[in-house]
């Protein structure tokens, strides 16, 4: 590998004491996609860095703060930090980075907390995250640096939720309170609590309380049309946005999307819906067809991988669900219209809200979003007030009033 990348001074690398370690960083740096160039220079940096370092011997373990230490530069800081980040994901796959953790002293309850979520309960990474930062929060506004946890009260509890309600909705601080009840659940059966701390009371949330929040669809055109496609990631902007308003992709559907999913014979998109677990078949419009084959053609990096849209900064990979909605949140901002507190979700109910003006049966439109349930599809049309209107009933009169 080395003398592939280095063909006139391999043997610089090849001689080193730590070429065990620079062959395996080339391989790993290639392998998540890094380009041959960034991979030649993360390689330089790193061996410069290894080979002044004193009493380190090759295959050693690290710890975060011995490489914050030793990837230093004066003329050129960023690129050294840049490479030690990517060192520093190299060496925690194989198991030799250290993480110092900082003074927590709830560091080893927490642990044993989510380790309890995941084996015991079975729940998935993403909901122990949730439940850990919660839990991180509750433990730092409540439980002051000489306080146990033995010496937690009811009042402790209540006035941590009161203060949640007053920063976030009712149904946010709902999911903060299962969060909040399940440790102190946990927490009582082991001893660590009194007991009846998890009873709290719940916020209660009414299915369909909240009409969608559509965007009005001459809003949505000049959104698209503030895109600058001069550059790869103007491009793969634009064709997302595209897809999210045009067709009513979800975030996670649109990371998802890979080259395979579309037919160009038959011009359909096929989308994987990991919220209702089925596949959807969706009919392209020519103009959405050329669309991606420019996006194809200047917009996506050449690159192997199966994602249809990927990140243009390297090391080249695919988006996540969380970087879709960055991009609507950046292009909204960019874009200088009134966009303030809309989501990217937006989008999917304006593509609703279009095709129910237009006419189309709520059923068409459910199939369509890829709902399970005709429930789902019907709240858009609290929205719709000019429907409404045209099928209100007058008041009738009061008898024997002919005034009225």
């Amino acid at each position: 590998m080395l003398a592939e990348l280095f063909p006139k001074y391999h043997r610089r690398y090849e001689q080193s004491r730590f070429a065990a370690d620079l062959e395996g960083f080339a391989s790993w740096l290639l392998a998540v996609g890094y380009s041959r160039e960034n991979t030649c220079d993360h390689l330089f940096r790193l061996r410069t860095t290894l080979e002044r370092l004193e009493g380190l011997s090759p295959g050693t373990i690290f710890s975060e703060p011995q490489l914050e230490l030793a990837f230093t530069s004066p003329r050129f800081p960023a690129l050294y930090r840049g490479t030690q980040r990517a060192f520093a994901r190299f060496l925690q796959q194989r198991g030799r980075l250290v993480r110092v953790e900082p003074n927590d002293r709830f560091a080893a309850l927490r642990a044993d907390y989510c380790q309890h979520l995941r084996e015991l309960r079975g729940l998935a990474a993403t909901t122990i995250q949730q439940h850990d930062s919660t839990l991180s929060d509750f433990l730092s506004r409540s439980m002051p640096s000489e306080k146990k946890l033995s010496e937690l009260t009811r009042a402790d509890v209540e006035g941590y939720v009161q203060l949640k309600s007053k920063q976030v909705s009712r149904q946010t601080l709902q999911h903060s309170v299962a969060h909040l009840r399940a440790f102190l659940c946990y927490c009582r059966d082991r001893g660590e609590t009194a007991p009846g701390l998890e009873y709290i009371d719940t916020p209660r949330v009414y299915r369909g309380e909240l009409p969608p929040r559509a965007l009005d669809w001459n809003l949505v055109l000049r959104l698209l049309a503030s895109i600058d496609r001069q550059s790869r990631a103007g491009w793969r902007d634009y064709v997302i946005l595209h897809l999210m308003a045009y067709y009513g992709l979800r975030a996670c559907e649109i990371a998802a999307l890979k080259l395979a999913s579309i037919d160009w014979s038959a011009s359909t998109l096929t989308v994987e819906q990991r919220k209702t677990r089925s596949t959807l078949v969706l009919p392209l419009a020519q103009r959405t067809v050329n669309l991606l084959r420019r996006y194809l053609r200047y917009g996506r990096p050449a690159s192997d991988r199966p994602e249809l849209f990927l990140r243009v900064r390297r090391p080249t990979g695919g988006l996540t669900h969380y970087a879709v909605i960055s991009i609507f949140e950046k292009r909204a901002r960019l874009s200088g219209l009134p966009l303030q507190g809309s989501s990217s979700y937006g989008l999917r109910h304006a593509f609703a809200m279009r095709l129910l003006r237009r006419g189309v049966g709520v059923k068409a439109i459910g199939d369509l979003l890829g709902h399970h349930s005709l429930e789902s599809t019907c709240v858009y049309l609290r929205i719709d007030t000019d429907m409404l209107r045209a099928v209100a009933l007058p008041v009738p009169s009061a008898a024997g009033d002919p005034r009225r």
